[in-house]
This record gives structure tokens, C-alpha cells and sequence, in this order.
């Protein structure tokens, strides 16, 4: 399938909750949507640990694998079976929130939704960082 006819996975992160929504890349319009804020999805969360008010993170690997899961059986009940990442975006996030995504990704395949890009995210990932690493204290020293 070409790149033109899949629809766009993106990601809204922040330290309180995780948003995943497919778009139509020729339209822009979102078709499904899952987030941790739903009501399920906060209570269980609620229920299972000892989070605070003000803690500052509120969602983890297994909360991101339960919203690729929902995300998943949306994108199946609507008849969509190929998705793609945008792997720059995805590369450019801080390697803890990328660490935590991952889960998200393999719940989604898990349900039977190809998922382009994610797989080179899991291999270039932590390798990236560590060139990165490198160039930055050969470039300054």
C-alpha cells in the first residue's frame, strides 16, 4: 500500500496523559481516536497505583498499551489495516517518552493493524541518541 492511501498515526503527549489519533493525510481529519483521559482508561489507573495530585507522571508503558489496544479495535471495527508513523517526529521526542510509546505500538500490531516505521523506531531509537551523545562532546571539546 503507498504512502498516499494510509492514514497518519501521531501521538500527543504530555506528563498527565496520552493521546493517539489516526488521521486521513489527504483531509487531515482525525477517523480514530484513544486516549488515557478516557473514563476507563483514568479509572484503572487511578485504581492500580498510588499516584498522587501532584505527582508528575501520570501515565506509563502499560497505560500506553492499553490506548494502542482501544486504538487498535477502532481502526479494525472502521475497516483500516495500515497505518504509518512519522518517524522524525517520533525521533525527535526525549528518549523517556519514547521508551514508554513503544508498548503503544506493538498493542496496535498485537490487534492486527500494520504499523510502517514503527519497527525502525525500536532500532534507531537508543543508537541515535548515544550518536548524538558522541557528536555533541567531539564537536565542544
Amino acid at each position: 500500500m503507498s504512502r498516499n492511501q494510509q492514514h497518519l498515526l501521531r501521538l500527543v503527549l504530555s506528563c498527565r496523559k496520552i493521546t493517539a489519533q489516526v488521521s486521513n493525510p489527504t483531509t487531515s481529519t482525525i477517523i480514530a481516536m484513544a486516549s488515557s483521559s478516557e473514563q476507563e482508561s483514568f479509572l484503572s489507573i487511578y485504581r492500580n497505583t498510588s499516584l498522587s495530585i501532584f505527582s508528575r507522571q501520570s501515565w506509563d508503558s502499560k497505560t500506553a498499551s492499553r490506548v494502542g489496544e482501544k486504538l487498535g479495535f477502532r481502526l479494525k471495527e472502521i475497516g483500516v489495516n495500515n497505518i504509518y508513523i512519522d518517524l522524525n517526529e517520533e525521533l525527535s521526542r526525549p528518549i523517556h517518552y519514547r521508551k514508554r510509546v513503544l508498548p503503544l505500538f506493538v498493542s496496535v500490531k498485537r490487534v492486527g493493524i500494520e504499523v510502517d516505521g514503527a519497527e525502525k523506531l525500536g532500532e534507531i531509537g537508543p543508537v541515535w541518541w548515544i550518536v548524538r551523545i558522541w557528536l555533541f562532546s567531539t564537536h565542544f571539546s
